[in-house]
């Protein structure tokens, strides 16, 4: 199973969409392979553009395999929060949820935000990054 960051569905989903990212997540959802949790569809959700766009995106959203952000994944976020505290290196808190949540469910992290890769540097995140591709694609 991939969790796919709001990184990754806001070059998917939008009008102007890169080709590649859509693409990956079409054939991830094609292969009923694609996972969610309740940051990613509130960071989503916050988006819509009208209740009715609202209704749609949450339906489809609740659609999918979601991650229960449960007391193992919390407990799973202090750890990686304390240890990368002591690093010196600062990330935002729902980052190290969003990564907490792949790690506890052993789910690779499909991804286009540099926090994560600073998170793979110090835990056992398994992580997809599709940052340079968009980084190259949008200048």
């Amino acid at each position: 199973m991939i969790l796919i960051d709001t990184s990754i569905w806001i070059f998917a989903l939008r009008k102007k969409f890169i080709p590649e990212v859509k693409e990956k997540v079409s054939n991830l959802l094609a292969q009923d392979l694609v996972a969610i949790n309740g940051i990613i569809k509130l960071e989503l959700l916050i988006g819509a553009r009208g209740p009715q766009e609202f209704i749609r995106l949450k339906k489809y959203l609740d659609s999918l395999y979601e991650i229960k952000i449960e007391s193992s994944v919390l407990e799973k976020s202090y750890e990686i929060a304390y240890h990368l505290c002591n690093q010196r290196v600062i990330v935002p808190s729902t980052d190290i949820i969003i990564a907490a949540s792949a790690i506890c469910t052993n789910f690779v992290l499909l991804h286009a935000d540099k926090h994560f890769d600073i998170i793979a540097k110090y835990t056992d995140l398994k992580a997809e990054s599709f940052l340079p591709l968009i980084s190259k694609t949008n200048k």
